[in-house]
């Protein structure tokens, strides 16, 4: 019910401002612009689609090989002390479990492409424990936000993108994106647990979150001692060798496990098909109502609103210029890295507003995208909760990057 509401408002607001701007500004042109975008975003939701069908082959090729060699049901096990906290409803050992912590792994490595499959495989296997079809369970919301909130260890695309801009030191966002975007999960983790009543002071979170911020200090203490111009290409080799590493190791676990690993690849696979062509209509949704929000000029009317609003507060307006880059972000991806790129072009990549851009990028992941393709995947209509969660782990990863990006960057 929430995710109609959104989408009839993008239109609502659409028409109601390119109405202002006919009628006020003698913008002719405004509802072509409009019609154009839903056109082209239309196209771009099936092309999406299209591109992800290879993927959504592999992966699910790859991930039933785990499910039949029994691996996953491994992991499972390894993960239960800590994920039956975190999901209490799923049954200890049951391979939603596996399917989580690898969709997870690949997220936490920026490994878009490989992470999207792997979590619409553990979407279908959590809607197999569904007792109402149409409506998201407290597993769901729970993993959701997790993905929505975006925890991003190596944030390779955005170094990258940064060195294609000309960034003296591309890697100078590493810390700053850690940081926010582990804050960002934390919140989002946080209010899940709160609607769903979940006491996270137990001794396995504790001892999670100890392993973690350990893990974090070590990852800042080796960045220190490495040089920053080699530190994206250390980044990428070994996120590419890790991923390659997973596929190898699921492959070698069946042929260990003496199961036909060929033939377990080709029935997974096939269901990346049929995959594929259930989220187009959610896709196509979704996409068209952010073009025609984003084409109307609404977005930067609520950037210029913020800005009004923050100088009659009296406050530093530097960081406003990075806010497009924010909150597209949680509309959609791509868009985000056009707004990050265009900041950057205008401001220059090694400005604070270009800098914030980038760290505001990596702060969380496209909510409205991961609701509309995960939930669209398993037929989920009833979203409970989860948006309303998504939107505060977005908030404050959007506070957290304001913050951080003062104390590093101005």
């Amino acid at each position: 019910m929430v995710l109609n509401y959104i989408w009839v408002a993008f239109f609502l607001i659409a028409f109601v401002v390119a109405l202002y701007r006919l009628l006020v500004a003698g913008d002719t042109d405004i509802f072509t612009e409009l019609v154009n975008s839903t056109f082209a975003s239309s196209k771009n939701a099936f092309e999406i689609s299209l591109g992800l069908t290879g993927l959504l082959s592999l992966w699910l090729g790859i991930m039933k090989i785990g499910e039949n060699s029994g691996m996953i049901h491994a992991l499972s096990r390894w993960l239960s002390p800590v994920f039956c906290r975190l999901f209490p409803d799923i049954p200890k050992g049951h391979p939603a479990m596996g399917s989580i912590f690898m969709n997870l792994s690949a997220n936490m490595l920026g490994l878009d492409n490989a992470a999207t499959p792997l979590g619409l495989k553990a979407m279908k296997e959590l809607q197999e424990l569904n007792p109402k079809k149409d409506t998201a369970t407290n597993p769901m919301i729970m993993f959701l936000v997790i993905n929505t909130s975006g925890l991003i260890l190596i944030p390779v695309s955005i170094m990258m993108y940064r060195a294609q801009m000309g960034a003296a030191q591309p890697t100078d966002i590493f810390i700053p994106t850690l940081l926010t975007t582990t804050i960002s999960t934390a919140v989002g983790v946080l209010a899940v647990s709160i609607a769903q009543r979940i006491n996270l002071f137990c001794k396995p979170i504790l001892m999670l979150v100890g392993g973690i911020g350990l893990f974090f200090a070590s990852l800042i203490w080796m960045f220190t001692q490495v040089n920053r111009d080699e530190m994206g290409t250390y980044s990428t080799l070994a996120a590419n060798i890790i991923l390659f590493g997973i596929i190898l190791l699921f492959i070698v676990w069946g042929l260990w496990k003496r199961i036909n690993v060929y033939d377990a690849f080709i029935e997974g696979a096939k269901e990346g098909f049929t995959t594929a062509i259930r989220i187009i209509p959610y896709l196509v949704a979704f996409l068209v109502g952010i073009a025609v929000f984003r084409t109307s000029g609404a977005m930067d009317m609520l950037i210029d609103g913020i800005r009004w609003i923050v100088a009659l507060c009296g406050i530093d307006t530097s960081f406003v210029g990075a806010l497009p880059t924010a909150l597209m972000k949680t509309l959609s991806g791509s868009a985000a890295n056009g707004l990050m790129i265009d900041t950057m072009e205008q401001y220059g990549a090694d400005s604070f507003v270009g800098r914030m851009s980038c760290v505001a990028r990596g702060a969380s992941d496209t909510t409205f995208y991961i609701l509309a393709v995960y939930f669209g995947s398993v037929g989920i209509t009833r979203t409970r909760n989860a948006v309303t969660c998504g939107l505060i782990a977005d908030l404050s990863g959007v506070i957290a990057a304001i913050v951080i990006s003062y104390i590093f960057f101005f």
